[in-house]
């Protein structure tokens, strides 16, 4: 079964920390927090390392951590650091290009990803940033286990 991680936009924890204890992630119609969200498979951590490393050059060990803002058994709420969201407004198709082929090369627990989906993956990324910046919302992550 695995993980599903649902990435939406808040204006503050207190606002993130209110998601809905009883509802399962296909039940969630993406505004339940004022915020079209995005559903996916991939960890926060490996989203904060694709866009720091691959798009801002950083190394990986200077990656910040993410912040815990709720854990309760059946669900976490995590906070991202705008330093994953930001970068992405501002970058190009050459950029956005060739982070995705550097990220396609780090092995994951599969092997290395397809780059095409790094790509289509890192254009979700994008647009999701512009969301957040229009609405000034924080990006948060719900964790189901």
């Amino acid at each position: 079964m695995g993980v599903t991680y649902k990435y939406f936009g808040a204006p503050d924890g207190a606002t993130a920390a209110r998601v809905p204890i009883s509802m399962r992630p296909e039940e969630l119609g993406g505004d339940e927090l004022g915020m079209g969200g995005m559903f996916t498979k991939i960890k926060p951590e490996t989203i904060a390392a694709m866009v720091l490393t691959g798009i801002q050059g950083m190394p990986l060990h200077k990656v910040p951590p993410l912040e815990l803002v709720v854990l309760h058994p059946d669900y976490a709420v995590v906070k991202l650091p705008m330093t994953v969201v930001d970068p992405l407004r501002g970058i190009g198709e050459e950029s956005v290009g060739a982070a995705a082929f550097i990220w396609s090369t780090v092995p994951d627990r599969g092997g290395p990803q397809d780059a095409f989906n790094v790509y289509q993956l890192l254009h979700e990324w994008q647009d999701f940033s512009h969301r957040l910046h229009e609405a000034g919302h924080q990006p948060y992550c719900l964790v189901w286990p």
